[in-house]
């Protein structure tokens, strides 16, 4: 796999660089609440930039249908990525239109433009890769190389992480670099013991990471929504809990192959259970309780583990090697049930393991609730990419990049 310094000494001068990034960053209306990713991306940017090149940089944004609209556009993380830049960065308001073809014209070396939203287009996430393939022939039209650095997209086989590198010379972006070398040292240079946390809304959404991982790990921490169904496993009430029935022989197996092979599987040992979901607009005070997990009430959910978990939790984590950690362990965007997410993050920074935090909410949470990302040793930009990558499946954005 090429790298940026491969390019560089081929030499990326006056010639027109596409970067295909992750600025996919939530937004309140046309606030961004959080520039993680943008800010992840940003030196690569800067490093072409400053070799000369003209840098197109293309990404998605949420879900739209295949069509413009609004409520999705990267107008916002243009203008906030010209702010880390320190530049003005020109803003293209289509993705292989007249506005696009007259943006990257204009680029003079070692400036910036942002395209429109891929997603705009139907091509870009189409299934039919004459439609994928057409899509990525128009955006090869605008440039010479190509860069990808979007690591939050590249298990996604769409036209501009899989089928535009095929079109163009390309080369891994130094962030894509950086995630597969973390990877890496979760996969095939383990210091152990290897710790990992999950946690998040949906049991199904683990159940390939956990599979795999139960062949590598030495320990694996449950918490947030995806616990109560292993706890309905082993046969507790969890009331009005997040629970997915049909995931429940699932668990059972995963539960007895962590016991044949020695494996700890930790669930939580007491819970923060309420009748109201909290309001997280205006953050008011919630009402709960504290109770057993194995004594959840059948007219109350649980939101958060509770603070005999979050011990338990800081104590398996204490003398760690590794950890990789994806998902919350409560609703964390309410300060009244943040706490078990808090421990999770302080019990990685006292640790003196190696941790991974996997993206997605994980990353939000730690920037969120006030951490220092410095202090980590590496926050992924990609959940479901660094979840892919551990499952042992092929990415189609990185094995284009290989090619």
């Amino acid at each position: 796999m090429k790298t940026i310094d491969d390019l560089a000494t081929e030499g990326v001068a006056g010639k027109r660089v596409f970067v295909r990034a992750d600025l996919n960053v939530p937004l309140d209306g046309t606030t961004i609440t959080d520039d993680g990713r943008i800010r992840a991306v940003a030196p690569t940017i800067a490093k072409l930039a400053g070799l000369g090149a003209k840098v197109i940089v293309a990404s998605h944004l949420g879900r739209p249908k295949g069509a413009p609209d609004p409520a999705f556009s990267l107008a916002a993380a243009a203008e906030r990525l010209g702010e880390i830049l320190g530049q003005n960065v020109a803003f293209a308001t289509d993705t292989v239109g007249d506005s696009a073809r007259a943006v990257t014209v204009d680029l003079a070396d070692g400036q910036v433009a942002v395209l429109e939203n891929l997603r705009f287009n139907a091509g870009e996430t189409s299934k039919d890769d004459a439609e994928r393939g057409a899509f990525a022939d128009q955006l090869a039209e605008l440039a010479d190389l190509y860069v990808g650095d979007g690591f939050g997209a590249v298990h996604r086989k769409h036209a501009s992480v899989f089928d535009l590198p095929k079109r163009l010379p390309h080369a891994a972006g130094d962030l894509i670099a950086t995630e597969v070398g973390v990877l890496k040292k979760l996969t095939d240079d383990v210091q152990r013991p290897y710790v990992v946390v999950l946690g998040g809304a949906k049991v199904s959404d683990k159940l390939a990471v956990i599979d795999n991982l139960l062949k590598k790990a030495d320990r694996i921490l449950v918490g947030g929504g995806m616990a109560y169904t292993f706890l309905a496993a082993k046969g507790h009430e969890v009331g009005i809990s997040l629970l997915q029935k049909d995931q429940i022989p699932v668990c059972l197996e995963y539960l007895a192959e962590a016991e044949k092979r020695g494996v700890e599987f930790v669930l939580p040992v007491d819970v923060l259970v309420s009748a109201d979901f909290p309001d997280l607009k205006t953050k008011a005070p919630a009402t709960f309780d504290v109770v057993a997990s194995d004594a959840i009430p059948a007219d109350k959910e649980g939101l958060d583990i509770g603070p005999k978990t979050r011990e338990l939790y800081a104590a398996k984590l204490a003398d760690a090697g590794t950890v990789f950690w994806n998902g919350p362990m409560g609703v964390f965007e309410h300060p009244d049930y943040a706490n078990g997410t808090k421990a999770v993050a302080q019990g990685l920074l006292d640790s003196a393991a190696f941790t991974v935090v996997g993206g997605g909410d994980s990353a939000a949470a730690v920037r969120l609730l006030g951490f220092d990302e410095n202090a980590f040793g590496h926050i992924s930009t990609g959940g479901g990419a660094s979840l892919e990558y551990l499952e042992g499946k092929t990415l189609p954005g990185l094995a284009a990049l290989e090619d």
